[in-house]
């Protein structure tokens, strides 16, 4: 524990001179432009914490899937139970896994029934462009689920009319297999992916059946371009004790996930007017015996179906943001009941600058909920340009969340929902500083969240089996996080070293003691480094390293790495995911899998 710490402590000390980009890197970034649906701006001009994770990123990662991918971004812990993506739940900042929120292209992929399915809508990586992180309150933006963050997955528009075979096999018997491929019409393109990732299992009742199909199509491409999104996902798996520690039980599940969206952008030198429209279902089946459906299943289906339309207009008064989005949630579930929402939401904000150094914008976002009447959650961000490469910025905002149907009425021997919940609320501040050069670049944030009516499932003493949805007594929590790349030469190649560290204190021990199921797992220390080298041409390796500590006092060291080997159209890699063998749990009651390796190939056309 003491050498871990040492290890944490020197990569601290080192990233205050050793954040650097080369130019072209530099220059990359700075032409993202961020999708926030309304105002969209450089990378380099926002005023808030965000990470970007680019396509090249994603394939140095050694991950194989979008859960295992955003275990590598400080800030965000990504609580697994086995291997595949088969279920993880999705936190940032220690907040809950009913707190933020996931975007696909901008569709927001909430689910009303519980955050338990938020990383269900996860994309496959062979059709992610690059993934945006944005940490902190985003409720004035993105509406009631983004509590203490959203995370927005971009996916590609085109492949080069190419296409592209993958095979991965390995430990535990996994099989991967996947077809990518693209094309480019006159008048239109379409990116287009079928995937499925299958295992034995690691352990008893573990084993996975996973399927993914992807579209999406741009049309109409010459006059008014039509951008239509498509994806459905089948899992099939193993749940043992995902949920219980009783040893007669072998849990399994099921679930689906599909959303359908379709979109255009009208604009001129003044206005951008994206309006879109968009289904999105869910289902989960679950069995508490695999082998005996009757003893105990749960079965739910969502639906929800959201219209929407952002616009911006620049002026010499800067750009003004404003939108109206109206969706409707229904539910039918055997244990929950059949039940529906309606949310309305209203946007507005501005942003202006005052000279060349200081951006302000102000926002608000209004809510109607059928069912928890209206909300308001303002907010504002400020930045200001020191010099042409540090820019100090703060932002402060309210951000609010409804309960789900789960934490209103779920109900088992074990679980009590709780139909007079009231909604959660917070008010978040956070200040930061930015330095970006063709040397260096590197960010280091502050935050602090106080919340009320935090939502938890807790029980009064060690003599009673039964949880119950509660809203517990007011919470703060603060920290800081510090992130940064190292690029430097070597045998004529460049070679990177991406590292970030996130502190995190919160009060919930002091106030919460009776042994709450989520809330106790906060992640209280968090070290990721990777360093990508190269030293020859055709062969590239990664080293992974993540260190955590929980505020309950577990700690855990994991150790991943890869080899990519290139020869003109063939890709072949190795992948070793805990190398030293690490004993840990990430979430609830499953030990994450022992030492395992992958080996794959990919062959593009």
């Amino acid at each position: 524990m003491f050498r871990n710490k040492i290890v944490v402590l020197v990569f601290f000390l080192l990233s205050f001179h050793l954040f650097s980009q080369d130019k072209k890197e530099a220059q990359k970034l700075d032409t993202i432009i961020l999708i926030s649906n309304r105002i969209d701006l450089p990378f380099k001009a926002n005023s808030r914490t965000i990470n970007i994770v680019s396509a090249a990123d994603i394939k140095n990662s050694a991950a194989t899937n979008v859960a295992d991918l955003l275990q590598q971004v400080a800030g965000v812990d990504i609580r697994r139970r086995g291997t595949g993506g088969a279920q993880a739940d999705l936190y940032i900042r220690g907040g809950g896994f009913d707190q933020t929120l996931l975007l696909i292209d901008g569709i927001k992929m909430d689910d009303a029934q519980t955050g338990h399915h938020t990383m269900n809508a996860a994309l496959p990586i062979e059709v992610i462009e690059r993934i945006e992180i944005i940490k902190g309150p985003a409720a004035r933006v993105f509406g009631q689920n983004a509590f203490t963050g959203a995370i927005n997955i971009v996916t590609k528009k085109k492949l080069r009319s190419i296409a592209s075979v993958n095979v991965e096999g390995g430990s535990f018997g996994q099989l991967n297999k996947s077809v990518t491929f693209g094309e480019e019409f006159e008048n239109a393109s379409f990116v287009a992916h079928i995937g499925s990732l299958t295992s034995e299992g690691y352990r008893n009742n573990s084993d996975y059946d996973n399927n993914n199909y992807f579209i999406k199509a741009i049309v109409n491409k010459k006059k008014q371009p039509i951008e239509i999104i498509g994806t459905f996902f089948d899992k099939k798996f193993g749940a043992e004790n995902f949920y219980t520690t009783n040893p007669t039980f072998n849990e399994y599940e099921e679930t689906q996930n599909s959303v359908i969206g379709v979109s255009t952008t009208f604009k001129n030198d003044k206005f951008k007017v994206t309006p879109r429209v968009y289904w999105r279902r869910g289902q989960d089946m679950f069995l508490l015996r695999r082998d005996d459906p009757a003893f105990f299943r749960n079965h739910h289906i969502t639906n929800k179906v959201g219209v929407e339309t952002n616009a911006s207009y620049t002026s010499k008064l800067g750009i003004t943001g404003f939108g109206v989005e109206f969706s409707r949630y229904a539910i039918s579930s055997n244990n929950l009941g059949d039940r529906n929402r309606t949310i309305t939401n209203l946007f507005l904000e501005h942003r202006f600058k005052l000279g060349n150094i200081v951006d302000i914008t102000p926002g608000v976002a209004v809510s109607y909920f059928s069912d928890f009447d209206f909300n308001a959650f303002p907010g504002l961000d400020l930045g200001v340009q020191i010099t042409d490469n540090f820019k100090a910025y703060g932002n402060v905002g309210f951000t609010f969340r409804v309960p789900t149907y789960t934490d209103l009425f779920y109900s088992d021997p074990v679980t009590s929902g709780n139909e007079n919940l009231e909604p959660e609320s917070a008010f978040a501040q956070e200040i930061g500083f930015k330095y970006n050069s063709t040397r260096f670049a590197g960010s280091i944030a502050f935050f602090n969240r106080d919340s009320e009516n935090l939502i938890d499932y807790i029980r009064p003493n060690v003599n009673i089996d039964v949880f119950s949805a509660t809203n517990i007594a007011e919470v703060n929590t603060q920290g800081f996080e510090l992130e940064g790349a190292y690029n430097f030469q070597m045998a004529g190649y460049k070679q990177v070293l991406n590292f970030g560290y996130t502190y995190l204190n919160d009060d919930i021990l002091d106030q919460n003691k009776d042994l709450s199921r989520y809330s106790l797992n906060t992640l209280k220390h968090q070290f990721v480094t990777r360093f990508t080298s190269k030293l020859f041409k055709n062969v590239s390796q990664n080293i992974i390293y993540k260190h955590a500590e929980r505020t309950v006092g577990t700690s855990y060291n994991v150790w991943d790495a890869s080899v990519i080997f290139n020869f003109h159209k063939f890709n072949f890699t190795v992948t070793a995911n805990n190398i030293f063998n690490a004993d840990y749990i990430e979430s609830g009651f499953v030990p994450m899998p022992p030492s395992n390796v992958l080996f794959g190939l990919r062959y593009n056309f």
